[in-house]
């Protein structure tokens, strides 16, 4: 595995997180509540903490540690389930 892509327990990493072909998915705010909640659920369950974030129309810069455990496991699930959900709501809407 790259350096570059090693995580390291209780070490604080500024991460980025961005959509496929950087499409402008976080423009409607039903996208962005979705990618919110996600956030607050590792927050409250899986030891995510986040010192900053912003979300961009395409992307999300993070400040985030995860308290036990590597944090490349938790940002691969939080990244496949916040996928799986916002192409859900497409077809809701």
């Amino acid at each position: 595995m790259s350096e570059l892509r090693k995580t390291y327990e209780n070490k604080v990493f500024f991460i980025t997180l961005t959509v496929v072909g950087w499409i402008d998915v976080f423009i409607r705010k039903l996208y962005c509540n979705e990618l919110i909640n996600n956030i607050i659920y590792c927050q409250r369950n899986k030891g995510l903490e986040i010192f900053a974030y912003v979300i961009m129309s395409s992307h999300i810069h993070m400040i985030v540690r995860r308290k036990e455990g590597e944090l490349s496991g938790l940002l691969r699930d939080f990244k496949s389930y916040t996928a799986k959900m916002i192409i859900k709501t497409f077809s809701s809407v």
